[in-house]
């Protein structure tokens, strides 16, 4: 007769299992369709961007940086053989700049015409500033120093190689000006230049004959 324990507990021990082997050690194995699905399709296509993108940044760290776009020179001698030969008034120009002035633009505006006759010229400065000549026989005066200057008051005159000029300052555009008013015509040299640096370029401006050779547009060396 078999007796049976209440309980569930039996006199049978269980032995102990034995425990798992682990992983061998080594290189993993890739199934065939899971590498299929890396390098074709989708898979492949992202880890293919993400290569170009990886390789274009090491390309745009490693490559020379030449600075700063530069920009470009401007011949200005037409428009001032222009200003000389039709102008209805005795224009100005620089002359004896030294070479880090560097013409960047030129304007010619309203030449052949009933209105006004005004000359814009840009240049950049030795301290990589920006300057400009501007020049015009509009009339009145106070509205054309008022578009070039972006401001209404002068500061007080500036003495420039024997010259009265004014300064004008608007502050929000960091922007200086230096005026010059003849009776046929207004001179404003203006920008991010400093007062100094602008007195340098108010200095060069010399008037211009009608006819005759075309002094040099390019600072001199």
């Amino acid at each position: 007769m078999t007796v049976r324990d209440p309980g569930g507990v039996t006199d049978e021990t269980t032995e102990p299992a034995e425990p798992a082997a682990s992983p061998a050690e080594g290189p993993y194995e890739v199934s065939p369709g899971v590498y299929k699905r890396l390098t074709t399709g989708l898979g492949g296509f992202t880890m293919a961007m993400l290569a170009c993108v990886v390789l274009a940044g090491l390309v745009v760290l490693i490559a020379p940086r030449d600075g700063e776009e530069r920009l470009p020179t401007a011949d200005y001698a037409g428009h001032l053989f222009a200003l000389r030969s039709d102008a209805p008034y005795r224009p100005y120009a620089p002359e004896g700049l030294p070479a880090a002035w560097r013409p960047t633009s030129s304007r010619l505006s309203g030449l052949g015409e009933k209105g006004p006759v005004a000359w814009h010229l840009g240049m950049v400065t030795p301290s990589d500033e920006y300057a400009a000549l501007e020049q015009s026989n509009e009339r009145p005066v106070g509205e054309y120093l008022w578009r070039m200057t972006n401001s209404r008051d002068a500061l007080g005159p500036q003495q420039v190689a024997g010259q009265t000029w004014q300064r004008y300052y608007r502050k929000d555009k960091d922007q200086r000006s230096l005026v010059r008013t003849l009776p046929d015509l207004t001179l404003v040299v203006t920008g991010t230049a400093s007062y100094e640096e602008l007195a340098v370029l108010a200095a060069s401006l010399k008037p211009q004959a009608k006819g005759g050779a075309i002094p040099a547009t390019s600072p001199t060396s």
